[in-house]
């Protein structure tokens, strides 16, 4: 799994933490931001193949059950608002979350989903708040049963392909705790690069974690055989 950009509004006692100064913009005792201009305009998460197996489609609320087996993890709820406990009210302001991210248009929550019965297995997003600088980053997690099936390649790569091919996005991002090896190895194969260790980077449950940063750039080369062009 790499870890996913934090969701706003993270309640504490809910197996989740704060706004960050990365989702803020402030540092913590600053003065509060000037009032924004107008905002981003909202994104429409599209539905995609990925792969013969897969789908990648918008959260819907038929996805409790997703949630629901997210949050008896002992490692996503660390990394994501999944709630821990689990109760139906919090996974459907969950799920609302996902649509408000793409409403406001900080990125493309997408649910991973089996095509031969249409089960959700998984997350993966594509986070929008540094593409002003040119960047955006990745992070996705899978429940335990869909892992090891090549699953999290497929979805990696399907959307990598798609945002620095159709939205020319200039610069990918993922951050991969240094132990996640099964991460590390699938971000490699599809074309990322290590550029550096980022100590004490994220909260993960109650102590600051390493992160390993991987990037691909959008003149770096082929993704799933074909050139990645610059728009």
């Amino acid at each position: 799994m790499a870890a996913p950009e934090p969701d706003p509004g993270r309640a504490p006692g809910t197996g989740s933490a704060p706004r960050t100064t990365a989702e803020t913009g402030n540092t913590p005792g600053s003065a509060p931001n000037p009032a924004p201009g107008p905002g981003p305009e909202p994104l429409t998460v599209p539905s995609m193949s990925a792969g013969p197996d897969f789908v990648l489609r918008p959260w819907e609320m038929s996805d409790l059950p997703l949630v629901r087996e997210a949050s008896l993890d002992p490692y996503i709820p660390l990394i994501t608002t999944i709630p821990a406990p689990y109760s139906e009210a919090a996974a459907e302001a969950f799920v609302r979350r996902q649509w408000e991210r793409a409403a406001t248009g900080a990125g493309y929550p997408f649910a991973i989903v089996r095509s031969r019965d249409r089960r959700p297995v998984g997350a993966i997003g594509l986070w929008l708040r540094e593409l002003p600088e040119g960047r955006a980053s990745l992070g996705y997690w899978l429940t335990d049963l869909a892992r090891g099936q090549g699953v999290a390649r497929a979805a990696l790569r399907t959307v990598t392909g798609w945002a620095l091919r159709d939205l020319g996005v200039p610069r990918l991002q993922l951050y991969i705790e240094p132990w996640n090896t099964a991460s590390a190895r699938i971000a490699e194969d599809i074309g990322f690069r290590r550029e550096g260790l980022l100590r004490g980077w994220q909260q993960v449950g109650d102590e600051r974690r390493d992160m390993a940063v991987y990037a691909l750039l959008n003149n770096d080369g082929p993704v799933d055989g074909r050139a990645v062009a610059a728009h």
